[in-house]
């Protein structure tokens, strides 16, 4: 069957079944939007003090953060002693050591890595490269050949010398108070050595002592001096050696066997451990010193329990979806942060932990997906991101589609929870960034150019796009006025800018309405209908059946990537064109779909994967190998699969109706996440748009390899399976798939004050509210939206693939039942 487009304003599509037609326009939702499990929308988000969490230490994944009354601040941390002497300690350092990354809950019930030696960076792949070089040395150039020849005997030692000494160590922790952590570190090689570490973080003055039970330390409070908090750090076994320094220098310097002056201003414990060997500890934060120190058994019970109790209460499902759904909780969980200035919890982005700007929230567009994500594993967690972001100054404006999609955040945000206190926040500097972007719209016809940057290796900065080449022969048109931005402009109507600022205004409308501001929610509107007027007159190519970049002279944008379907993200589309930009180029796999989809540049394009120098390998999996440690331009914007951009064309398939397509891209993305993780435990920044390579197989393997964005790829599927309905009514929701094979389940997601569960399959849909079944169908596979679910009845849309059942359940013996045929229906039972 082939996709019939809607929007919103066309869902309400004029057949109404069953026996409740009177609720067609009076579903209640409660004012202001959802209440209930995340709520109430006024009440608090955040961190009660005292607490204890791993792994919130900025960055870091070897160890934990506590927190007690007046904001007295401790952090333990797990080092590793590579046989070379080096500590595998934090930040950079620790990145790349992450070996596995094994069920993380947000809550920090649980928690578990691993850390090894072997930072990766020389492996078998990349060595196999070398080897195909000098293998078929007359499909490589003499320079790659001598270099090859040169390189592959030093690396092959160094790799051969590191799995010798690689050294790997199982580091757990378990919640067992909101203030007190149990935990393990298993070595999985012989002479292993560990330190457990106690310091305070952000270079906080704390007093630390080694004691006869382990390490003690108190801290003033930040808010409160008076407030003084007691750390414990108490393991069950003895330690080879251990004491106190002057300072982390000393201490680090004395890890790793230099002359470090005692003190008390931080504290390590060390063990030389035999393969399989554990230790256990308890640490806590409290207004007393703790006493508490269960015994070794009694933690290792914890611990054992607490990972088989993982998944309960939290994000998780079966079948690939929802195994993915799991993975990318994990990795959420992973990546979430404590801001030690605002005292609340927010995503760190790049690196998985890296950057200088993670020292504080980064405010791009980066953070709008992480909170979109964070939503659907955590919503007390996605709220607290946006309020640290707006806390913070709010969008960067250097990146002009930050503030659109941070203000689609809020508005889903909104929908799900029903935060008013987030709305309120947002909202003036989201109109502020709003009303900046008509200084891009050079000739006044509502739509918006590309500013210009003098760097081709930046020339997509404005969007996150880099160094894409579809800038790079726009011309600069000197600014006149504007709001002091000091960019020019270009002559080059930007479809992707124009597209955002269609998003901002339809978001923006909704977030207007939500505050009681009727004229601000019209200004809004009329300016989405003139820009979706401007973009169909001026933006539509219909030689070619996609909207496109376009000069201010009439030519045409000669590069095609995925910004062309942007314009059903930002509701700019007709319904006829969104289906025919699909149908014609989507799904076209010389241009844009295949195995790995959606790459950056269509295929089809010279600049597709252009390294100017291809070698004409025999060896398809080498195809794209450039050199050692060199990128090849399959990476980055001339090819790889970037998350967002995946995101965002998802997102537009889905406002449209075009639930087949939207399916197939979510099961391919859900597929090259779980291929990485499987293979490699990475949820990198973006993946290789060419499967079968063997250097990067799905992820890019780059330094950047637990970035947060990532994990909208497997966002998409959970979403086919149940979500808020980021075009419905505020506290619905969206379930059901036409495309992902299989048996697919998720559980704990939560909207509008409740949580939801889906099973879907190619012949049955279910979906629970709070434990109990309130929807089925059966015969084909249907996709239902806007589904609001009330003491009576509900009303919803459906899209099925083929006749099918429905019944709907309100109340315990209360069962609704009626058929839909294939196709478009709106339903009241």
């Amino acid at each position: 069957m082939t996709d019939r487009p809607t929007t919103r304003a066309l869902r309400r599509a004029p057949v109404v079944l069953g026996a409740a037609a009177a609720m067609l326009a009076s579903v209640a939702v409660p004012a202001g939007g959802a209440t209930g499990a995340d709520g109430p929308p006024g009440a608090d988000v955040g961190l009660q003090r005292p607490f204890a969490l791993p792994g919130y230490v900025e960055r870091d994944d070897n160890g934990a953060l506590l927190v007690g009354e007046g904001e007295s601040r401790f952090a333990l941390r797990v080092d590793l002693l590579t046989s070379a002497g080096k500590l595998v300690r934090e930040n950079q350092g620790l990145l790349n050591h992450v070996a596995h990354i094994g069920p993380v809950t947000v809550d920090g019930s649980y928690y578990e890595v691993e850390i090894s030696s072997d930072d990766r960076t020389i492996t078998p792949d990349r060595l196999g490269a070398l080897r195909e070089i000098l293998a078929h040395p007359d499909e490589w150039s003499a320079e790659q050949v001598a270099q090859a020849r040169e390189q592959l005997p030093a690396l092959q030692a160094r790799y051969d010398q590191t799995q010798r000494d690689k050294q790997t160590i199982l580091l757990r922790f378990a919640r067992t108070a909101p203030n007190t952590l149990v935990g393990s570190v298993t070595a999985r090689d012989a002479d292993a050595t560990v330190f457990l570490e106690a310091a305070a973080p952000w270079d906080e003055e704390n007093s630390y002592a080694v004691t006869g039970d382990g390490v003690r330390a108190t801290g003033a409070g930040l808010d409160d001096p008076s407030a003084v908090g007691h750390f414990a750090l108490l393991p069950t076994q003895a330690p080879d050696d251990g004491a106190a320094y002057a300072s982390e220098d000393d201490m680090v310097a004395a890890m790793e066997g230099e002359e470090g002056a005692a003190g008390d201003a931080a504290a390590a414990l060390r063990y030389d451990l035999e393969e399989g060997e554990t230790i256990t500890f308890t640490t806590s934060v409290a207004d007393e010193p703790p006493t508490a120190r269960p015994g070794r058994g009694s933690i290792l019970g914890t611990l054992a329990r607490a990972r088989a109790k993982a998944d309960d209460g939290t994000l998780s499902g079966s079948g690939p979806a929802g195994r993915a759904a799991t993975a990318m909780r994990s990795a959420m969980a992973l990546n979430a942060n404590y801001d030690e200035q605002s005292r609340q919890s927010f995503l760190v982005w790049g690196w998985g932990r890296g950057g200088a700007e993670n020292d504080s929230i980064f405010t791009g567009w980066d953070s709008a997906w992480d909170a979109i994500t964070a939503l659907t594993v955590d919503p007390d967690l996605a709220r607290q991101h946006e309020r640290v972001l707006f806390a913070s100054g709010g969008p960067r404006y250097d990146q002009l589609h930050a503030g659109p999609m941070h203000a689609y955040a809020v508005k889903r945000i909104y929908d799900a929870t029903g935060d008013r206190d987030l709305v309120e926040q947002a909202y003036p500097a989201l109109v502020e960034f709003f009303d900046r972007l008509p200084e891009w719209d050079v000739n006044g016809d509502g739509l918006l150019e590309a500013p210009y940057e003098p760097d081709p290796s930046k020339i997509g900065n404005h969007l996150g796009l880099d160094d894409l080449p579809l800038y790079l022969a726009a011309d600069r048109i000197a600014k006149e006025d504007g709001s002091g931005d000091e960019r020019d402009n270009t002559d080059l109507t930007d479809v992707a800018l124009t597209s955002y600022y269609a998003l901002m205004a339809d978001s923006l409308t909704e977030l207007a309405t939500a505050l009681g501001r009727p004229e601000d929610a019209r200004r809004f509107a009329a300016v989405l209908e003139r820009t979706k007027e401007a973009a169909n007159a001026t933006l539509w190519d219909d030689e070619r059946g996609m909207y496109l970049d376009r000069n201010l002279d009439g030519t045409w944008g000669n590069v095609v990537t995925p910004t062309i379907f942007y314009p059903l993200f930002g509701g700019l589309a007709t319904p006829e064109r969104a289906q025919r930009t699909v149908e014609e180029n989507l799904l076209d796999p010389d241009q844009f779909w295949g195995e790995h989809a959606i790459p950056s540049i269509s295929r089809d394009d010279a600049e597709y994967c252009a390294n100017g120098d291809v070698s004409a390998t025999s060896s398809e999996e080498y195809t794209y190998y450039v050199g050692w440690g060199e990128e090849n331009t399959c990476e980055q914007w001339r090819g790889a699969v970037w998350p967002p951009m995946n995101a965002s064309v998802y997102d537009g398939l889905k406002r449209y109706g075009l639930d087949e397509a939207a399916g197939e891209l979510a099961t391919k993305s859900t597929r090259m996440y779980l291929d990485s993780w499987d293979e490699n435990g990475y949820f990198p920044e973006y993946f290789d748009p060419e499967p079968g390579q063997v250097i990067n197989a799905s992820a890019v393997d780059s330094a950047w390899r637990y970035y947060t964005w990532s994990n909208v790829m497997p966002l998409m599927a959970v979403h086919e399976l149940v979500a808020e309905d980021a075009w419905g009514r505020p506290g619905s929701v969206t379930f059901g798939s036409h495309a992902l094979p299989g048996r697919n389940a998720v559980d704990d997601v939560r909207v509008g004050g409740h949580t939801w569960a889906a099973t879907v399959s190619p012949r049955a849909t279910s979906l629970e509210r709070d434990g109990r079944t309130v929807f089925r169908s059966a015969g084909g596979r249907v996709v239902v939206r806007d589904f609001v679910l009330t003491r009576d009845g509900a009303c919803f849309d459906v899209n099925a693939t083929d006749d099918a059942r429905l019944q709907v359940t309100p109340r315990p013996g209360t069962t609704l039942r009626t058929t839909v045929r294939e196709g478009r229906s709106h339903v009241c039972l």
